[in-house]
């Protein structure tokens, strides 16, 4: 838990602020006590999305929603206002680690352990589909471990299967892409089913200490969860049956997976409770979960200095910094990681360390946010991955389209892209009007195609010139491109995140160089090189002006 600094809330509603735990993508999310000395999570959304109706909306059915949510296994929702200038919401706060850094502290989980913790989180699951919601976004980080039990926390992104998913700007709510079912991936519809892969994930990472389909590579990642078969090894020898609850939970066919109900009665016959009462947890989590709850009840509020109560704009970004996967993927919003996942690794968890830097559904991930991320003073791009059957794995950077995994494309490079066998020609001193404008059409790597436009602005060497986004499906991405040379017929562009308008989860970190070409026919040509990147190209044509 950080101390609270000059722009934080000393109180939100009737909760005194302890300390910060955290900012994501959504907003910040708080340490708070009630009047009555209950702990919570107090999550904020960042001031902009307020001004958003279509999020305010949103946010006030995901709560509802989320308030309907119950049982032993969950952290519930305990108040909201969807009504304040900056809207927000407490759920009860878990001392206890996340299983992301129980597991990266202490190693994999006894066989005993795992077989409880999946019966508990199947049965929360059973309760949360009972009443016609899907979760999402199940995965290590938001999954809790205490004395008493598993906790499920983060319904956040659980959204009523009845159509409330119309809400959303592309229809679908994306997870976490190392614990996503291959449905979620290829936007098909999600059902429960989808929950119950990912819970055969996090199982799998309990048991074996590492996620069952491991890649250093956002792209590879989501490729292999669509296309190849999970890495279970040594866990039928840690315990058969196990490893047959978790490989068929893990199916490629939501109809082939087995219904939370069955994954709970084959992992305990006698209900999770029997399993948690016996001792469920080994030494080493023992002690530190009781060492969490202890310094929970000996928290003061933090002292910070003078600041207003309530709600207030934030005084620096908290949107993490967006990169690579591990188990959970460290990268899908918490950086480049080693692959252990998110986790404070205090003794007292951070409320869902998770890895939107930029969802728009109610619920406000932690990932700490990276020192001396403003404007434009860390240049990052703004990569989607995708997995697409029968093809090939995918990233958008910003406007553009990487191919991850492919080798000898990038040798076929324009010579102009950076050799030294074409002359350069004439530069000109800024961007020519024939650029200016909104340009639209696809772009094209190793056959597969998505939807790519960009505007166009005036400027010199330097300034910010063009804002890109980048369609496949639900995902989508947001670029912003520092101009780096032009010609009466070419531009050059440096691309990166634009801070200004949050991407979809997945877009992963780094910067990758376009050139847009003015052709006799008055089209655009667009082509993004760089190693690795399978140059992807397309042919753009004007909107307006």
């Amino acid at each position: 838990m950080q101390p609270l600094d000059a722009g934080d809330p000393q109180t939100i509603g009737a909760y005194r602020i302890l300390g910060r735990l955290g900012a994501g993508g959504m907003g910040r999310v708080y340490l708070g006590r009630s009047a009555g000395g209950r702990t919570v999570a107090v999550k904020v959304a960042h001031p902009h999305f307020a001004l958003d109706d279509e999020f305010r909306a949103r946010f006030r059915r995901e709560v509802a929603a989320a308030r309907r949510v119950g049982g032993a296994w969950t952290a519930p929702v305990l108040d909201a206002d969807p009504d304040a200038p900056v809207p927000w919401v407490a759920t009860g706060y878990v001392a206890g680690p996340t299983l992301t850094a129980a597991v990266a502290d202490a190693g994999p989980l006894p066989a005993y352990a795992v077989r409880a913790l999946g019966a508990g989180l199947a049965e929360a699951l059973s309760a949360v589909h009972g009443l016609g919601l899907v979760h999402r976004d199940v995965k290590p980080s938001n999954v809790m471990l205490t004395l008493d039990g598993p906790r499920l926390i983060d319904f956040g992104i659980a959204r009523a299967t009845d159509g409330t998913a119309s809400l959303t700007s592309t229809g679908v709510s994306i997870g976490s892409p190392g614990y996503m079912s291959p449905e979620q991936i290829l936007s098909k519809d999600v059902t429960g089913a989808a929950d119950v892969f990912s819970l055969g994930a996090v199982l799998a990472y309990a048991a074996l200490g590492e996620a069952p389909f491991p890649g250093d590579s956002s792209a590879a990642l989501l490729y292999k969860v669509v296309h190849e078969e999970p890495r279970l090894d040594g866990l039928e020898a840690l315990d058969g049956e196990l490893r047959e609850v978790v490989g068929a939970c893990l199916a490629k066919e939501a109809a082939d997976r087995p219904s939370p109900e069955d994954v709970a009665r084959r992992l305990a016959p006698g209900g999770a409770a029997q399993l948690v009462a016996a001792g469920w947890l080994p030494g080493p989590l023992v002690e530190r979960a009781g060492r969490a709850a202890v310094r929970l009840l000996d928290l003061e509020p933090a002292t910070a200095p003078p600041g207003d109560s309530g709600p207030v704009p934030f005084s620096s970004p908290a949107v993490g910094v967006v990169g690579t996967f591990g188990p959970p993927p460290a990268s899908f919003g918490g950086g480049s990681g080693n692959g252990n996942g998110n986790g404070n690794g205090n003794g007292i968890a951070s409320a869902s360390a998770s890895d939107s830097a930029g969802r728009v559904s109610f619920s406000l991930t932690t990932e700490n946010s990276a020192p001396g991320d403003r404007g434009r003073g860390r240049r990052r791009s703004c990569t989607v991955v995708l997995a697409v059957a029968g093809a090939l794995a995918v990233v958008t950077v910003g406007g553009s389209i990487y191919l991850s995994g492919l080798s000898g494309n990038d040798s076929n490079a324009e010579k102009d892209s950076g050799g030294q066998d074409t002359p350069p020609p004439a530069a000109a001193a800024g961007v020519p009007k024939a650029f200016t404008g909104t340009w639209e059409g696809s772009v094209t790597a190793g056959g597969v195609a998505s939807q790519y436009s960009v505007k166009i602005s005036g400027g010199t060497k330097g300034d910010d010139v063009a804002r890109t986004t980048n369609t496949f499906g639900p995902l989508k991405c947001n670029g912003l491109g520092e101009l780096a040379s032009v010609t009466a017929t070419k531009l050059r562009i440096t691309d990166r995140a634009d801070p200004s308008r949050p991407s979809t989860p997945g877009c992963a970190s780094g910067t990758v160089q376009v050139t847009y070409t003015l052709e006799k026919d008055g089209t655009l040509t667009v082509r993004a090189q760089g190693k690795g990147t399978g140059n992807p190209a397309g042919s753009l044509r004007r909107l307006d002006r």
